[in-house]
Order: structure tokens, then sequence, then C-alpha cells
């Protein structure tokens, strides 16, 4: 499933940079986050709990920064694995900015399996929308 979408933001871009950058609001950013642990600057060991339709589930994981382009773009790639299957999502996120405004723009890759992909892909896109939302919002 692929999400695109864009967000201004109204500080300078070098602000939103240090934020996509920043442990510490990553794991603000990641829905249901627990720990966002740092293995290295480009690698963190995340654990989070979401509610994905009528099922609760602990995924445990990693959180990677890729393709690194300081101040314009990168990817951030998840994959983490849970008791009722597993997700997998890559986002790539450009910078843009005009005067003193940011534009984020991204776009989102996701895959599931096991149980969680026997909920249906309208629930599933539902929930990856929201939480594509949650994260860049």
């Amino acid at each position: 499933m692929k999400l695109v979408g864009s967000y201004k933001l109204n500080v300078k871009k070098e602000i939103v940079w240090q934020a996509l950058n920043d442990p510490n609001i990553l794991k603000q950013c990641v829905p249901g986050c627990e720990s966002f642990e740092k293995k290295s600057d480009t690698i963190f060991i995340v654990t989070a709990t979401n509610q994905i339709g009528p099922m609760n589930a602990t995924f445990s994981g990693t959180v990677t920064l890729s393709n690194i382009q300081e101040n314009q773009s990168y990817t951030i790639k998840g994959e983490g694995q849970s008791s009722v299957g597993f997700a997998n999502g890559s986002a790539n996120v450009k910078l843009t900015e005009n005067n003193k405004s940011t534009t984020l723009i991204y776009e989102v890759n996701v895959n599931v399996g096991g149980k969680i992909s026997q909920l249906g892909s309208r629930l599933i896109d539902g929930v990856a929308k929201k939480m594509s939302d949650y994260f860049f919002g």
C-alpha cells in the first residue's frame, strides 16, 4: 500500500530537519511507542503497541534512517514483529523551503503479514493513513 502527502510548516527547513533526526521527537511521532533506543546515529530499536481493528499488537523492531541528504531528504524505514504478524514500512521524506516556511513531502509504502493481513485492505489502509498522519502531522 502506498500513501502520499505533505504538510506546510511555519518554520525553517533546518529546524524541521533537526526534528526529523532527533530520537526524542521521533519517539513521540511513532504511535503507541513505548521505547525508542538509539543503537547508532541511523538505527533505533523500537517497541510500540497499537490497536489494529480488533487486535492489540505489541511490535518490536527497528527504525533505520538512510539515503540521507542533509537538510533535504531521507528515507525512514520501520520493521516490526508481533504475535499477530509483521509490519514493514518506509517513507521517503523531502523538505522544500519557501520564504520562512517548509513543506514536508512524504511517500509511504507499507506491507503487513500474518493475522493482521486478514483484517481486510480497507481497515489496514485506514490504520496506515491514521499512523502516517500521526507521524508526520
